[in-house]
């Protein structure tokens, strides 16, 4: 019963966090990639790299890294979410500091190129400007401050963004948003990335090039996803589809000199639209190449009929609009 007791309370000893699984990204040549604007979770327990001596002492370090964009500048690390366990003698603070190094992960190849950042809340801290396309090292590690005896071995979120790092609209782009009429065609024109893939497919001539032909038959957002240095990046382009024409549904040809025909104010700037109404039985009442002179009913009874209107200029046909409009006398 003693010797369980004794076991039980060496668990609750500091000595017992080198029991812990080490993570994986203890090491520089393991380093885990961030990616820009993507936070992810980490932990430190149990890492057994000691804190250079660019930062007050500490221990339990893992290793991230980052590279940076074709423009180069200013990148930001932001620590959050920082989750320790109340252990006697372990302090609850994280550092992060920030290093340009040619990739050998020898102590002497490291510069920092950002202060040394610490604190027990959420933080974040700077780097000087860095250059373009180059990569570089993050260290988050435990602090040893105060009373404390044993670096702090927590969980923690971690996210880099800022000129420096950020992809999306700098290295790669879905394109411009787009408006169309109803049946025309674009064609998108996406910038950097290495692969591509479009997502819905529809209304797409492929998905896996960077200037499809989009024909969709509604408005639509298309997802465009590409990887870059390792990280996969999403853009989004939105295709608008509108109506060229928004003929009213009703009209009243009673001689008042209000609403006697049927107005189509949009067709004025389609000489060569293509205009037709039907009664309910399918006979033509009215055709016109162009709208010079709008449909005004004549000789027609108080009825709902169906019209059908080609819009034509000098980049084609769209797909034929339809509807329906009432006379009422």
């Amino acid at each position: 019963m003693l010797s369980a007791r004794i076991a039980a309370l060496s668990l609750c000893l500091p000595t017992a966090l080198s029991l812990w699984p080490q993570p994986p990204n203890d090491d520089c040549a393991d380093a885990v990639t961030l990616c820009a604007q993507q936070p992810m979770a980490g932990t430190n327990d149990a890492a057994i790299n000691a804190m250079p001596v660019y930062c007050p002492p500490g221990g339990a370090g893992v290793w991230y890294t980052f590279t940076t964009n074709s423009v180069g500048g200013p990148v930001n690390v932001e620590v959050d979410g920082i989750n320790c366990p109340d252990i006697a003698g372990m302090d609850n603070e994280l550092s992060v500091v920030v290093f340009a190094g040619d990739g050998s992960c020898t102590p002497g190849s490291f510069q920092p190129v950002s202060m040394c950042t610490f604190d027990s809340v959420a933080f974040t801290t700077t780097t000087q400007g860095l250059l373009p396309s180059t990569q570089y090292w993050v260290l988050v590690a435990g602090m040893v401050n105060g009373n404390a005896t044993i670096a702090a071995q927590c969980g923690f979120g971690i996210s880099v963004e800022g000129p420096g790092v950020d992809v999306v609209g700098v290295d790669f782009s879905a394109g411009p948003d787009v408006i169309i009429p109803a049946g025309g065609s674009t064609q998108l024109h996406a910038t950097g990335g290495t692969t591509y893939d479009w997502s819905p497919t529809a209304g797409l001539s492929g998905n896996t090039v960077p200037d499809p032909v989009a024909q969709p038959t509604e408005s639509i957002f298309y997802t465009l996803t590409t990887t870059i240095n390792g990280c996969t990046f999403i853009d989004t382009v939105n295709v608008e589809v509108v109506s060229l024409v928004h003929p009213v549904n009703t009209f009243t040809p009673n001689g008042d000199g209000i609403n006697d025909t049927w107005d189509i104010p949009e067709l004025r700037d389609f000489p060569q639209a293509e205009v037709s109404v039907y009664d309910r039985w399918g006979q033509r009442v009215y055709h016109s190449i162009g709208y010079r002179t709008p449909f005004d009913g004549a000789g027609l009874p108080t009825a709902t009929y169906y019209w059908y209107i080609q819009v034509n200029d000098i980049r084609g046909r769209t797909d034929p609009y339809t509807g329906y409009v009432t006379i009422v006398r």
